[in-house]
């Protein structure tokens, strides 16, 4: 599955909330979440209109990692 390319930071941080994700913390333009499923993991995503696909990849990359996932289950699962 491809990456999209039109996913602001704000709609991914609400799709990482079905992972336990939770806002902890906002500095400037960049929110920092915090799940505590499968031990505590912290991931920094910017609060841009829409997000660099680079930078979506890291952080699905990152949550995957995390989550004991594939990219492309994470991906289905968060966008269908």
């Amino acid at each position: 599955m491809r990456l999209p390319r039109d996913v602001s930071g704000d709609q991914l941080a609400q799709k990482l909330g079905v992972f336990g994700y939770h806002v902890t913390r906002q500095t400037g333009s960049h929110l920092r979440l915090t799940t505590s499923e499968q031990g505590e993991h912290h991931v920094t995503i910017p609060r841009h209109s829409q997000l660099r696909v680079g930078t979506l990849s890291a952080v699905i990359s990152d949550v995957a990692v995390h989550l004991d996932l594939t990219r492309e289950k994470l991906l289905r699962r968060l966008f269908g």
